[in-house]
């Protein structure tokens, strides 16, 4: 008798399936990670806008809920590929993205809260479009 030599081909086959069921797991995780680091950007971009809306309730000495818009705060936003705008109304930021290859681009905003004038300020965000998984572990409330 000689002796075996190479790989049947039903162990082929099974390692194709193996591999198959492993990439059906990973690819989505794959994905929505990257969307995820898209949604990122526009956090980045926010962060300007938290600048803002902190250095105007500095100088005014109250919470800065009453700036009407971005040119109030001294705030000139920029697009980029993934971010579409970011406003501030009231103190309020609200970030927009795009081209994040999510169904629906997610929506972000920044809510400030300050209990007093010497009070640090605090944000609360919340999304207002799009899936929790595609935005920021803490923005993952719906608003």
């Amino acid at each position: 008798m000689k002796k075996q030599q190479g790989f049947t081909l039903i162990e082929l086959m099974i390692v194709i399936a193996i591999i198959a069921i492993l990439a059906a797991i990973a690819l989505p995780a794959y994905q929505d990670y990257t969307i995820r680091t898209k949604v990122s950007e526009t956090m980045v971009a926010m962060s300007a806008a938290k600048l803002a809306v902190a250095e105007t309730a500095q100088s005014q000495g109250v919470l800065a809920t009453t700036i009407a818009d971005n040119t109030a705060a001294g705030y000139a936003g920029q697009a980029t590929d993934k971010v579409k705008s970011v406003a501030i109304d009231k103190g309020v930021i609200t970030g927009t993205t795009q081209n994040t290859g999510a169904k629906v681009d997610p929506i972000l905003t920044l809510t400030p809260t300050q209990a007093d004038k010497d009070a640090p300020i605090t944000w609360v965000c919340k999304y207002t479009a799009g899936e929790a998984k595609h935005v920021p572990a803490s923005c993952r409330t719906k608003g």
